[in-house]
């Protein structure tokens, strides 16, 4: 975004930082910005609502540990995502003795994210997020035939999923907890027969939602992570 920063109305005393969260908010909604683009410097919105400098690092903070925000060191802020006032941001935190701990905490998560999500899919996927589907599933198939493994195609296939149950919060959530997931998960992605087995379910899983069979994607869904689940408490001391 560049020109000249719209006005922003001076806040009352109370409540600070709150108040210049929400006028940030407001602001990023108002003047369009998209993920990627760069926020005025902390001096413009300081001249703009009137309080201080740490008032404002308050508010951004804040925004930044919802993952609304991201500052890079002598470059500036960005937004990393859409948000308005009325979002609700769910900060997540994971902290668990190990890694075999943390693979199972997050398979609880995706087990209960990923399953509804697979009925809810099939109930309301439209011609559209079949063919998204599909092409998701050929590009896995593609190239785990080719390395024996398929780790963020598979991640963008349950994605198409979560899009086709017509929920954003189910995506939303995966994105909030991807940079978890990705830390926990690296080590047995390293390991190319991981999860192997379970490679023939995902196109029954396709069949399931392009037909409409909620009950078959749920029982497909756990199928697919029970040899998930299988595969961490063997190969993960």
């Amino acid at each position: 975004m560049t020109g000249a920063m719209p006005r922003i109305d001076p806040l009352p005393s109370a409540d600070r930082a709150a108040e210049v969260e929400r006028a940030i908010l407001n602001y990023v909604a108002d003047a369009g910005f998209a993920p990627g683009d760069r926020l005025p410097a902390e001096r413009q919105f300081m001249q703009a609502l009137s309080v201080g400098r740490s008032t404002i690092r308050e508010a951004l903070r804040k925004l930044q540990s919802s993952g609304v925000l991201e500052t890079r060191q002598g470059s500036g802020t960005y937004l990393l995502r859409k948000a308005s006032p009325n979002a609700v941001h769910l900060p997540l935190l994971i902290d668990v003795p190990d890694l075999k701990s943390g693979l199972l905490r997050t398979l609880d998560i995706r087990r209960a994210l990923e399953v509804e999500a697979g009925a809810l899919a099939a109930q309301r996927r439209t011609a559209s997020d079949v063919a998204l589907i599909e092409a998701r599933l050929l590009e896995m198939e593609r190239v785990h035939l080719t390395v024996g493994s398929a780790n963020s195609e598979d991640l963008e296939f349950h994605l198409a999923i979560y899009a086709a149950a017509q929920n954003p919060m189910f995506s939303q959530l995966l994105e909030q907890m991807r940079e978890a997931f990705q830390r926990f998960w690296r080590r047995p992605f390293d390991r190319p027969d991981f999860a192997a087995r379970s490679f023939p379910f995902h196109r029954m899983l396709f069949d399931a939602i392009r037909d409409r069979r909620p009950d078959e994607a749920r029982s497909l869904t756990l199928q697919i992570l029970a040899i998930v689940e299988d595969d961490i408490r063997n190969m993960v001391k």
